[in-house]
């Protein structure tokens, strides 16, 4: 049962410069109202938008030299 006391909580790590890593497996509901799923141990979400895979990091936000 989703929610229950039993569940363990998600872990969320937060990085200045990256991407939101979760402990998977997440869904994610998009802008437009689609859903979207991956059942990886790590996900790594984009916050900088620069993906082209979008939710999903694709390190775009990786300064180049």
């Amino acid at each position: 049962m989703p929610n229950s006391p039993s569940d363990a909580p998600r872990r969320i790590t937060v990085q200045r410069k990256g991407p939101l890593l979760l402990e998977g497996p997440v869904e994610v509901e998009l802008e437009d109202g689609s859903v979207v799923s991956s059942d990886r141990f790590r996900v790594a979400l984009c916050t900088c938008r620069r993906s082209r895979r979008y939710p999903w990091c694709d390190t775009s936000h990786r300064d180049r030299a």
